[in-house]
């Protein structure tokens, strides 16, 4: 059995970790991992529901759970347990997804809980089976690449796996940060237009 402990955990990280704790499994077992909330506990069981493992759930307390995956050989055969870290990449999409970031807020309504919305969104990016080729940033989502961006370290463990990281240099201008760009190349209205009409999906957080 491996035990995670999530407790204080913002939205991806328990399935993240609980992930992690899987591929370090290498085969069937157990993992338990405590977290102290009930939407952490539902996104584990939509992962346990998507992957073929069990689970199961306790409530200790009203900020104190643990849920128990149970994983079976077939199941864990899945991901990359077998391949030797320093080979394991994972792959970018076959088809052309585009993901287009024109804030560095995600959603309408309060400001400080979009950006922390944003930085979940893009660093759960970095940890799904499948890639997308290309970010694009622009208006207000340039802020996002350049120095002093609490995602720059997500986005360069993107670059660094293949996807493509592009900003727009009249946005970059209009905010003056033109000398800060810290990740990936910039970019003009033309390439944005072309990447968004020639992919096979656009995803807009």
């Amino acid at each position: 059995m491996i035990k995670v402990n999530a407790m204080g955990d913002a939205c991806p990280l328990p399935v993240v970790k609980a992930k992690n704790a899987i591929k370090e499994l290498g085969g069937a077992g157990v993992v338990e991992v405590k977290v102290d909330n009930e939407i952490a506990v539902q996104n584990l069981a939509k992962m346990a529901k998507q992957k073929g493992y069990g689970m199961k759930s306790h409530k200790i307390s009203a900020t104190e759970y643990d849920v128990t995956l149970e994983i079976g050989e077939g199941a864990a055969a899945t991901g990359v347990a077998d391949i030797p870290e320093e080979c394991a990449i994972i792959p970018t999409a076959q088809k052309k997804i585009v993901v287009a970031i024109n804030s560095n807020r995600m959603g309408h309504g309060h400001d400080e809980l979009g950006a922390v919305l944003m930085k979940g969104f893009i660093f759960a990016l970095t940890q799904q089976d499948v890639l997308p080729t290309t970010v694009l940033f622009y208006n207000g989502g340039a802020n996002l690449t350049i120095e002093g961006s609490a995602s720059l370290e997500d986005l360069k463990n993107l670059e660094a796996q293949g996807v493509e990281i592009m900003t727009c240099g009249t946005c970059l201008n209009y905010y003056n940060v033109s000398d800060k760009l810290a990740v990936g190349e910039v970019t003009n209205m033309y390439a944005i237009v072309e990447k968004l009409t020639q992919a096979d999906l656009v995803v807009m957080p």
